[in-house]
């Protein structure tokens, strides 16, 4: 037997044996209880709803899902804690937009959204809420693209900090509007972007559904939605696609994911449990409350998120010369 027919035989036994243990490894899956991983502190929407798929999948698997928050970088201490870890089923993350933003945003991330993570499943989204002051003159999307075009770079808008989804929308804004509105940056929602604009200090802001109290009460003027379609909440307002910027869409997300190389028998059964809980009545109230849709599905589907993701932001990062602190 040649040196090649040996080596080549060797390898084989490996793969079968390999591929052996990984089948017993997800028959007896879960064994121990299972980490989630949460790149932002508590309390946020991105922990908000880590918790809620934690609650779920341990209700389903009968073990306890500790949650493990790793804050720190936009999101990037995290990841690249669960980019690491083994991968055996018991550590898994929730992340949103950053996911697919940050390595475009910063010189080194450290991960690859694609090569480094598997997709396990969607669990929210929602469309951001193109609002601005009651005061301000440009009360629609065509008079706002008009006001920006003869008074470039003088418009401010608001956004929850550099690489934010409120930030990232506007820029594709920009690009796509071919206009220039002048970026006011906070660190975070609660920071002082949405009183500055609440005020008239910062008129415009591309935000999450939490401001939907402030549009109904009168304090703020609701001027277009960045979703696919127009929202249940305010169907006579357009979307920005149709209002003036066609092929336009900026939407907000969370989902699961695993460290690349996690059993695929091991993904379907978590993306079992989380698909049965992110369906349940309790879950889909707690989430509207947020002005969040509930959104499980397919790994797949997540997967072809990533990857349309991932091109579309490094683009308009790109194009708008956008950078992280």
């Amino acid at each position: 037997m040649s040196i090649a027919t040996r080596f080549m035989l060797l390898t084989l036994v490996v793969a079968l044996a390999l591929s052996h243990a990984q089948r017993a490894s997800a028959q007896n899956y879960p064994s121990k209880p299972i980490r989630m991983i949460v790149p932002f502190p508590p309390g946020g929407i991105v922990d908000t709803v880590g918790r809620i798929a934690a609650s779920k999948l341990s209700a389903g698997v009968g073990l306890p899902v500790v949650m493990d928050n790793r804050q720190g970088a936009g999101g990037n201490i995290g990841i690249n804690v669960a980019a690491k870890a083994p991968a055996d089923g018991y550590t898994l993350m929730t992340a949103a937009n950053f996911f697919t933003i940050n390595p475009s945003l910063y010189n080194n991330a450290g991960y690859d959204p694609i090569r480094d993570f598997e997709p396990v499943s969607l669990l929210t989204s929602y469309m951001l809420l193109l609002a601005v002051h009651p005061s301000f003159e440009a009360r629609s999307v065509k008079a706002l693209i008009a006001m920006a075009k003869a008074q470039p770079g003088k418009i401010n808008y608001a956004s929850a900090g550099i690489g934010t989804t409120t930030h990232i929308a506007v820029e594709l804004f920009n690009y796509m509007a071919d206009v220039r509105l002048a970026h006011v940056p906070y660190k975070g929602v609660g920071s002082g972007m949405v009183p500055d604009t609440l005020s008239g200090l910062v008129p415009v802001q591309f935000n999450s559904p939490a401001i939907v109290p402030h549009i109904k009460a009168g304090k703020l003027l609701l001027i277009g939605v960045t979703g696919p379609k127009r929202s249940p909440l305010f169907p006579d307002v357009p979307t920005v696609a149709e209002a003036g910027v066609p092929g336009y869409e900026a939407t907000g997300w969370n989902a699961l994911f695993a460290p690349a190389g996690t059993p695929p028998a091991i993904i379907r059964r978590v993306n079992a449990e989380i698909v049965k809980g992110f369906s349940q009545l309790d879950v889909i109230e707690i989430l509207a409350k947020q002005g969040l849709d509930e959104a499980s599905g397919p790994a797949e589907a997540l997967a072809a998120l990533v990857k349309s993701e991932v091109p579309k932001w490094a683009k308009v990062i790109k194009a708008a010369g956008i950078q992280a602190e």
